[in-house]
């Protein structure tokens, strides 16, 4: 069966299945930068921890260093650890359900497909909240 010939209701479900990659895609690449944040945010904590209470420390704020201090520096980077924590546990979710959805719409176009048949599948309901 080639694109020409495809049905418009076969077209539609690829079309999805296309759009849930894509949206796959997106979201490993936030969990992937999320992640060297985390990285990044580890090993500054590690080396500002390293540093005594009483030194001089710098923030980077845009383009320019302010002066801080310690502690506000370590709260500052504590918190934005549990904040890209919890955020790659929700992008984790996320794909794991969009990849369960993939698995979903693949077996369906699979079916449609080995079926040959020219007219569409019976309604789906796809939200059952409804």
């Amino acid at each position: 069966m080639s694109a020409g010939q495809m049905p418009p209701w076969l077209q539609e479900q690829i079309m999805k299945l296309q759009q849930s990659q894509q949206n796959l895609q997106s979201i490993m690449t936030q969990k992937q930068h999320l992640e060297m944040e985390k990285g990044e945010t580890e090993k500054a904590l590690e080396e500002l921890k390293k540093a005594a209470d009483s030194e001089v420390v710098f923030k980077h704020v845009g383009t320019v260093l302010i002066k801080s201090t310690k502690q506000e520096l370590v709260d500052e980077l504590e918190e934005k650890q549990v904040m890209a924590k919890t955020r790659v546990t929700v992008l984790e979710k996320q794909e794991i359900r969009v990849k369960e959805s993939l698995k979903e719409q693949e077996t369906k176009i699979t079916e449609m497909m080995k079926s040959g048949s020219t007219s569409p599948p019976p309604p789906v309901e796809d939200n059952p909240r409804k």
